[in-house]
């Protein structure tokens, strides 16, 4: 998933000191004659990719033929463009950046979700908590407006009466809520809540994916020309992020600790880097991918993403999704 605003990973990349305000080199592969592919990641280095970090560290891209590129993001680093002219073979995006490029002429389809759980949380103060939707009314919420149409969505999905909540615009940051400005923050569950609890506040979060605000977040997206005509090399990526994402969950730690060391000069946290990978997992890993294998996705749940992109102006079809690479990699 893109962040809800261009500002929310300058938080965690500042680690606790992003509270109150709103390329490293890798590893060389050995030398031997492998295929060079870039995998597009959706922001700025930081423990959200460790999976990634942790294929490329060990080696098995460099096993599988591959000499992968990670290819930051950023405000300034859209994920699609490098995927539709081929600098990329994968890009991590979400439901509705795809929907949105697909509308436009992209040919792009979703081929593993990371984050089973959409990360946008409403997060309060224990002292006035928002606990359920029905909670927001009479609510001061601070966000980013170009978030209205999300908690708008949420609304409909819970019958809540939208204009019942007062909006205030605000930058990423805590602080609007610990000054007593608004009553609650529209954010990612890996972020600010993170950032207050390094500081000593804990936080009361509600994830708007366990009230129907089902959008499919940390996906992986490919070409169709990719599919037709690069499936090995597809498959070779996504089976050492499956692969590395295993060992993130093994070890959040360590994955946290080889974050900081391939990339020193990024400003991270380790304290932030290791609590967003511990609440990172239980965004990833669910039953179903304990029984499918990591990255897979329900027809119910590709269901439920048609539903609530529609309430975000996004009208795609089930064809979007495609699980044949996953298929492959897990069979068996």
């Amino acid at each position: 998933m893109h962040p809800p605003s261009l500002t929310r990973r300058r938080l965690l990349a500042g680690g606790a000191a992003g509270l109150l305000v709103g390329q490293a080199g890798l590893r060389p592969a050995r030398a031997q004659a492998r295929t060079a592919v870039g995998l597009q990641l959706s922001w700025l280095h930081s423990v959200q990719f460790a999976g990634s970090y942790i294929a490329r560290e060990n080696g098995w891209w460099q096993e599988a033929g591959l000499d992968v590129t990670l290819l930051q993001g950023g405000p300034n680093a859209p994920v699609e463009p490098p995927v539709v002219s081929g600098t990329a073979l994968v890009g991590i995006s979400a439901a509705d950046y795809t929907a949105a490029a697909v509308a436009q002429g992209a040919r792009f389809r979703i081929i593993g979700v990371a984050m089973q759980k959409n990360p946008f949380v409403i997060a309060s103060l224990p002292a006035d908590p928002v606990r359920t939707p029905a909670d927001l009314m009479g609510k001061r919420i601070g966000m980013a407006l170009a978030n209205r149409p999300v908690l708008q969505a949420l609304c409909r999905l819970n019958d809540v009466d939208f204009d019942a909540i007062r909006i205030v615009p605000t930058q990423y940051s805590a602080q609007p809520l610990l000054a007593g400005e608004v009553d609650c923050l529209l954010c990612w569950e890996t972020d600010l809540p993170v950032a207050m609890a390094i500081n000593g506040i804990q936080a009361v979060t509600m994830l708007m994916a366990d009230h129907g605000y089902a959008l499919h977040s940390q996906t992986y997206i490919a070409t169709e020309d990719s599919l037709a005509t690069r499936r090995q090399e597809l498959v070779a990526l996504m089976s050492g992020e499956a692969r590395g994402w295993e060992a993130c969950r093994a070890d959040t730690d360590a994955a946290a600790e080889l974050t900081l060391r391939m990339f020193p000069d990024a400003g991270l946290d380790l304290a932030t880097q290791k609590l967003q990978a511990e609440r990172q997992l239980p965004l990833m890993f669910s039953d179903l991918t304990d029984q499918m294998g990591f990255g897979w996705w329900s027809d119910d749940g590709v269901a439920a993403n048609i539903e609530t992109l529609a309430l975000l102006g996004h009208e795609v079809t089930p064809d979007l999704w495609d699980r044949s690479i996953l298929e492959e990699i897990h069979a068996g």
